[in-house]
């Protein structure tokens, strides 16, 4: 069994593209890719670490797939568990609402229990709100990504997360840095 459980929605292809370049940072023997279309609860509870990735929809919306899970998402015993979060999002077609899913996902599961990873900077981004700040912290509550406005700048921000989140689940396998 692998040491990590990557668990994320896509319509367009975008996240999905992003959870295997993150399984390529810390190799298929160490993380698993699943599709949350495809997962029952039970899948989680093979995991001490879990990543979870969500893309935003137009204004603030849950991608699809993420919708139908939302309420078993919300029964997983995620306690004790460490999970970092990763999302998608438009800055500046929708800067009003950046990231809100990736917000709005770290809220649901936070009452599971879980110890979460990877916040990660604000600075860089251009963005009017976001659920997914952490207030007063210029922080995010994980890896943000905009595949429309900056996708020059993700291969970069995944081998700089994957090696904070590497460090934050303690991880004793190699890691490896990809130019992708």
């Amino acid at each position: 069994m692998s040491k990590i459980g990557l668990f994320f929605g896509s319509d367009e292809g975008n996240t999905e593209r992003v959870a295997y370049r993150i399984q390529q940072r810390f190799g298929e023997d160490v993380l698993t890719v699943h599709d949350i279309a495809d997962v029952t609860q039970l899948e989680f509870a093979n995991y001490e670490h879990i990543i979870l990735g969500i893309p935003t929809w137009d204004f603030g919306q849950i991608q699809s797939d993420w919708e139908e899970f939302w309420d078993d998402m919300s029964a997983v015993d995620l306690a004790g568990k460490t999970v970092a979060l990763f999302g998608l999002g438009d800055q500046f077609g929708y800067g009003d609402y950046f990231l809100d899913a990736m917000g709005m996902l770290h809220d649901l599961i936070l009452p599971a229990g879980p110890i979460i990873v990877g916040h990660w900077p604000t600075e860089g981004y251009e963005f009017e709100a976001s659920k997914a700040e952490i207030p007063g912290e210029k922080l995010f509550v994980g890896l943000a990504l905009d595949e429309d406005q900056q996708e020059n700048l993700t291969t970069e921000r995944l081998n700089a997360w994957c090696q904070q989140v590497h460090a934050e689940f303690i991880l004793d396998t190699p890691l490896h840095d990809i130019d992708d």
